[in-house]
């Protein structure tokens, strides 16, 4: 997973892009406020993984996943659903939507699948460090792989405190309560748990 892949950034540049102003736009002619502070949060984030990728090389398939990510945020707080559907929030729009009413939330998938790629990033960095330093890269022993989901973990948390930061500043938000905090981070915790799986599996499959 260390390998310098020298992906061709400019249509994944283009599609980033493209849906930060749609969604720039949207918000605006809306009067989102919630939803500009996190289109001004995800524009930060892409310029730090456009740094991290300037030191750790990603791969393009993290590189595309790290930006469908943003793509799923963005459709989460814009796309509006059906009255007749069934939402768990204040807000009609694909972040409250139950996909299984009472069990399995939009934005619980969202999370998962979100912090299931940042900790696969925290691993490709960790084994990044192992290969510069020591000739090998990190191999999916137990504390590696620990240190990695608590790693993705801590960066779930972040996550948290950025909702909270946008609750101090914005009216109604789509935030959520207590109880919805907590179930992100099982969420994020899953997917971390995901993203350990997948790890073992490819280096498996590489060795076989």
């Amino acid at each position: 997973m260390t390998q310098n892949t020298s992906p061709n950034l400019r249509p994944l540049i283009i599609f980033s892009a493209l849906y930060m102003v749609l969604g720039g736009v949207t918000a605006y002619l809306t009067e989102n406020g919630e939803f500009v502070f996190y289109l001004v949060v995800l524009i930060i984030l892409a310029a730090l993984i456009n740094r991290l990728h300037r030191q750790v090389q990603l791969t393009s398939s993290l590189l595309w996943a790290l930006s469908i990510w943003g793509l799923l945020h963005v459709m989460g707080g814009m796309v509006p659903v059906p009255e007749t559907w069934k939402i768990g929030g204040p807000v009609r729009v694909l972040y409250s939507l139950w996909l299984i009413p009472n069990y399995l939330k939009y934005d619980q998938v969202v999370h998962a699948y979100g912090f299931c790629v940042a900790t696969l990033v925290c691993w490709h960095c960790l084994s990044y460090l192992f290969q510069k330093h020591g000739g090998q890269p990190a191999r999916p022993q137990p504390g590696p792989l620990l240190i990695v989901l608590f790693a993705g973990s801590g960066l779930g948390a972040l996550n948290e405190v950025i909702e909270f930061v946008a609750t101090l500043f914005i009216e109604d938000t789509n935030v959520g309560d207590y109880a919805n905090t907590a179930w992100d981070m099982v969420f994020n915790l899953m997917g971390g748990l995901i993203a350990l799986g997948i790890i073992r599996f490819r280096t498996s499959s590489s060795q076989s």
